[in-house]
């Protein structure tokens, strides 16, 4: 049930977060900035790269962005290991999460073992900094296939992606922060790359749920905070990709999955969401699907159309889900012996 949020009631104290997250230009805020983020539309930020210049510098912003607005707007950030890790040095350099699955063929308990501490140094590092929450754990299944995932994946076999994302799961989780699995329901069966064009994935259902579908199921029983749609389209179960469809979101994994977490679409700038519109018919066509958030990257313009479009939309359901990806208490943040474990077994990957 959707509530329309009246604009002549935007009062600052016990606005909800709004539906939509963004990005910034810079390592600071400006006056544009401070505007957009006081919108009753937003609900998050997103950082990139360009955002961080050493510790201190993104300490100050993610504070700013904070103080911007007294709902304390979420702060995220792609932070998986590998290939798309955006803040390097001097934070650890993270594997990518192939590398526990090539340690799973020569010691499981070993790769659990690892999974879990680099999942714990990931959210710890991150904490401490003031970010709440990764999109990660990735929980597609690697099939040869697809090039955008290829060793972001952290294996060939849906039970050995579901145990190592799981360690890896409640290592984020004993740092206090929620995981973002994704891309539901699977990203791993197609060639094209969805930041370029719209990945058309035939199989039938059952073939899904045997092999993609399985991280998910395991997952959402594990209590992870959020899921992150593909811009995928299944052409043999419907007609839109998954993170505009209301049978994938709503029908299957709020009803049949019973997850009870935050769903936020990829980004809507992606190549594979352009053919639903405009970006705010792209937004509401995502929300009125199922998301609880949608996110808007490298397009200034489109946000604030986005932010328009959305202003007086509010999910009653929404609130909780999104408030829960907040930062939590956590256990040992600046722990020397867990980080010294979670170094050793980042060496141990290395030489492996």
């Amino acid at each position: 049930m959707v509530i329309r949020w009246n604009p002549s009631e935007r009062r600052d104290e016990g606005r909800p977060l709004g539906p939509v997250m963004l990005d910034l230009a810079g390592t600071g805020l400006d006056s544009e900035d401070y505007a957009l983020l006081r919108h009753p539309a937003v609900g998050g930020v997103i950082l990139f790269a360009r955002n961080f210049a050493e510790p201190e510098q993104l300490t100050a912003l993610c504070r700013a962005i904070k103080d911007a607005d007294s709902r304390h707007l979420l702060i995220a950030v792609d932070q998986e290991g590998g290939r798309v890790q955006r803040f390097r040095e001097p934070l650890t350099r993270l594997p990518p999460a192939a590398e526990f699955g090539a340690l799973h063929l020569r010691d499981a308990r070993a790769a659990a073992e690892a999974a879990r501490a680099v999942g714990w140094l990931m959210a710890a590092e991150l904490r401490a900094l003031g970010v709440d929450f990764s999109f990660a754990p990735v929980l597609d299944v690697e099939q040869g296939l697809s090039q955008v995932i290829g060793d972001r994946a952290f294996a060939t076999e849906p039970d050995v992606v579901a145990s190592l994302a799981s360690a890896w799961l409640d290592g984020v989780h004993s740092a206090g922060m929620a995981g973002c699995g994704k891309h539901f329901p699977g990203h791993g069966g197609v060639v094209a790359d969805s930041h370029l064009e719209l990945p058309e994935d035939a199989r039938a259902l059952p073939a899904l749920e045997r092999f993609d579908l399985l991280p998910f199921r395991r997952l959402i029983g594990l209590g992870i905070g959020a899921l992150m749609p593909a811009h995928v389209c299944y052409s043999a179960i419907a007609p839109e990709p998954a993170g505009f469809s209301s049978y994938w979101l709503r029908e299957l994994l709020r009803g049949r999955l019973r997850f009870d977490g935050a769903i936020i679409s990829d980004d809507l700038n992606m190549s594979a969401a352009v053919a639903g519109g405009t970006p705010a018919e792209r937004a509401l066509s995502a929300l009125q699907a199922g998301c609880d958030m949608v996110l808007i990257c490298n397009n200034r313009p489109a946000a604030g159309a986005i932010c328009e479009a959305v202003a007086d939309w509010y999910i009653p359901e929404s609130e909780p889900r999104l408030a829960r990806l907040g930062a939590r208490d956590g256990v040992g943040l600046n722990c020397a012996a867990r980080r010294e474990a979670a170094l050793a077994a980042i060496g141990a990957l290395k030489s492996g």
